[in-house]
């Protein structure tokens, strides 16, 4: 059973929206379930396309994360003395 574009759109809004612990913890649950083989063909293809996007989100967070560690300004004598604002790309 194929889904719709809203079905599609809906889960895509959910994932953008959580956090890198929540993502993270449901890709692992849907590795776990992956790797166990006992999950239906059609199941495992719609919870791959949904690790897919979660594996995207998480990976889209740690960049944005290590963008700020990058802007951390330092003294001259090598002690952090606040940030800079991110520039969006």
């Amino acid at each position: 059973m194929a889904d719709s574009e809203g079905e599609k759109s809906g889960r895509d809004s959910d994932v953008a929206s959580m956090s890198f612990e929540q993502a993270i913890g449901e890709l692992e649950s849907i590795v776990g379930r992956l790797e166990g083989g006992r999950v239906p063909l059609e199941e495992s293809i719609r919870i791959y396309e949904r690790g897919d996007a979660l594996r995207a989100r998480c990976e889209a967070l740690l960049k944005n994360a290590e963008a700020k560690v990058e802007k951390i300004t330092l003294s001259r004598d090598g002690t952090p003395t606040g940030t800079e604002p991110l520039d969006p790309d």
